[in-house]
């Protein structure tokens, strides 16, 4: 492994459905209002994902075409394709990535799904970092996207307000100048089993006629522990990356935090005393995309990053899944 070579992002790029799904919206469809979508979430809207009979790879080809063209890569020249996702086109095989891959002429790439809850997609930068740094690899593309539409029941309003569908790709690269990612702390374990998961459809509870009409499929999320772990776990792991790298709040640009809840966002930021300038919002517009929230979040900030930035990244999810990363933006 070559200290001097880090995994720099060189490109990113997004894709969102069409269709808008409002808060007014949803104001017909269960009990509730805006006032209170917005107060307790900061969400004003978010897509869904409409077309009939396609998944996440739909949103992930769209995307990851999108910045092939924009980069003028050649897709031959990719030697590995890594896709960051809860929800999968199949759940069990073949992964998603394959289909991604094959669909925009991937043909040199090996590919692979990755899934740590919405997590996957900061677990899923550090993993590509390990493949190029070691030398192995020089460029991988990695897709974070979710189809968060298809997990929710849109009889609950504690979950239905609160999740959206996209994708979000970033290509990374060898560097050599010392930009890229510069350091992670990743941890999980098992205590948030029963407070976020969706029933059935795994090896445990296979599908059924009695899981279906149980509404077993879809998510089920037990807000105040979800909540109060995300807030902590989200602090603990971005003040360890600020204090192992010598950093201060003062020496950060930007943060990407996963976009699940503003509160979270606003509440982890406060503790960790960062202004919210530094903040990266994409909550208002999307919902929560699980593992798309991160690298939507570059794209609509890419204009404003400046080659480099420090950035600090905060990620919780199921399982219990978290994490923090730095990098400095290479372009």
């Amino acid at each position: 492994m070559n200290p001097k070579i880090k995994a720099a992002i060189v490109g990113v790029e997004g894709y969102t459905p069409d269709f808008i799904l409002s808060n007014s919206d949803l104001e017909k469809m269960v009990d509730t209002s805006n006032e209170w979508i917005v107060t307790r979430t900061g969400i004003q809207e978010r897509r869904i994902l409409k077309e009939p009979g396609v998944g996440c790879s739909y949103m992930g080809i769209h995307a990851a075409a999108r910045l092939l063209e924009k980069t003028c890569i050649d897709p031959q020249s990719i030697d590995m394709v890594l896709v960051a996702t809860v929800t999968p086109d199949y759940v069990h095989y073949p992964g998603t990535s394959n289909i991604i891959s094959k669909a925009i002429g991937a043909v040199n790439a090996f590919a692979m799904d990755l899934q740590a809850g919405c997590s996957s997609f900061l677990f899923s930068m550090q993993t590509a970092a390990m493949y190029i740094e070691s030398g192995q690899y020089k460029r991988v593309l990695l897709v974070g996207v979710d189809k968060m539409s298809s997990l929710v029941d849109y009889t609950d309003r504690e979950t239905c307000i609160l999740f959206g569908d996209g994708a979000g790709v970033v290509l990374l690269e060898a560097n050599a100048e010392g930009n890229g990612i510069q350091d992670a702390y990743m941890r999980s374990d098992g205590e948030g089993v029963d407070y976020l998961h969706v029933p059935a459809g795994g090896s445990m509870l296979p599908a059924s006629v009695e899981t279906v009409t149980g509404k077993k499929h879809f998510m089920f999320q037990n807000g105040v522990p979800v909540y109060k772990f995300a807030v902590n776990k989200m602090v603990e792991a971005g003040a360890i990356i600020l204090e192992r790298n010598g950093l201060t709040v003062a020496d950060i640009d930007w943060v990407v935090s996963h976009q699940a809840n503003k509160r979270i966002i606003q509440a982890t930021a406060e503790r960790l005393q960062i202004p919210e300038e530094k903040l990266m919002f994409t909550i208002h517009k999307y919902g929560n995309t699980s593992n798309a929230s991160m690298p939507l979040s570059l794209f609509e900030y890419e204009s404003q990053l400046k080659k480099g930035d420090k950035i600090l990244f905060v990620s919780f999810g199921g399982g219990f899944a978290w994490g923090g990363l730095y990098m400095k933006w290479a372009y």
